[in-house]
């Protein structure tokens, strides 16, 4: 296991540095300091949160496990089912996080930067850790092996890191046919009036054009959301959407211009992300 946390490690430091100097040559500016050192800070308290993250989905897990009425066998085709299923089912969490207000003011943390970079792949809100596995947890209910389940989630969020940038152009032919791409992803977190709401896959983009979400990336994309920048502090951008919510003063996608003007004035002063 170290060895693997070593790898992934090497590879997220290697490809930010190969990112940032293709920004930096190009002159495209995908590179904020302020929200890269936020971005991170927020990944290390969450890596922090993952033992506890990790203590509650076995408890879960285990408490399931036994309740299903089926088990599969752990073969190698067992492993390809649970990865479709598993990435189908976090095509609907991923869209709920978006359409369910509360879930939404949860995933707002990883929607809220104006920057798009492989530093907004890991820009997760600490509260998610502990909602997600009540939702995958069923799946081993089907007799899906909880192995399998908590490997093909890891697996699909190792693959959508590589989704998060914009050094990768669009895909010709490959768009929109099977696979997620970058293309399709920065669509995701566009915040134009076509692409709000669309492009939920993890891995597979079938699931969008199976439920009539797809959007291709055919407009310059403005990063962030319609309700504002929220700034660089990552305890505001964490729990301020929630804390709204419970107030109920919280808004989800409606059109602000006023909330529109403070993050392009915000992007305006610390280098443009859009090209």
């Amino acid at each position: 296991m170290q060895d693997i946390g070593f790898i992934v490690a090497a590879v997220f430091v290697t490809s930010v540095a190969a990112e940032l100097i293709w920004s930096r040559v190009a002159g495209h500016g995908v590179y904020s300091l302020k929200e890269s050192l936020s971005n991170l800070g927020m990944m290390i308290v969450g890596n922090g949160l993952r033992p506890a993250a990790t203590a509650w989905t076995l408890l879960v897990l285990s408490l399931l496990e036994p309740l299903g009425p089926v088990r599969m066998p752990e073969t190698g085709w067992t492993f390809l089912v649970a990865f479709v299923v598993v990435d189908l089912a976090y095509y609907w969490y991923h869209r709920l996080s978006h359409e369910v207000p509360l879930l939404w003011s949860i995933h707002h943390t990883h929607h809220s930067s104006p920057w798009m970079n492989l530093t907004t792949a890991v820009r997760l809100n600490w509260i998610g850790k502990f909602i997600s596995p009540v939702f995958f947890a069923p799946l081993v209910l089907l007799g899906l092996p909880a192995t399998f389940v908590t490997a093909s989630l890891a697996i699909g969020l190792l693959y959508q890191f590589s989704l998060h940038t914009r050094a990768i152009g669009r895909l010709g032919r490959f768009e929109g046919a099977v696979l997620n791409t970058p293309s399709a992803h920065r669509v995701h977190h566009g915040s134009n009036a076509r692409y709000i709401d669309r492009n939920y896959a993890g891995v597979f983009i079938i699931w969008d054009r199976l439920f009539g979400t797809y959007q291709p990336e055919d407009e310059p994309v403005k990063y962030g959301v319609t309700t504002g920048f929220v700034g660089h502090n990552p305890l505001v951008v964490q729990f301020q959407p929630l804390w709204k919510y419970l107030r109920g003063k919280w808004r989800r996608e409606k059109q602000s211009e006023q909330a529109q003007d403070r993050t392009q004035r915000a992007v305006a002063c610390e280098g443009p992300p859009q090209a």
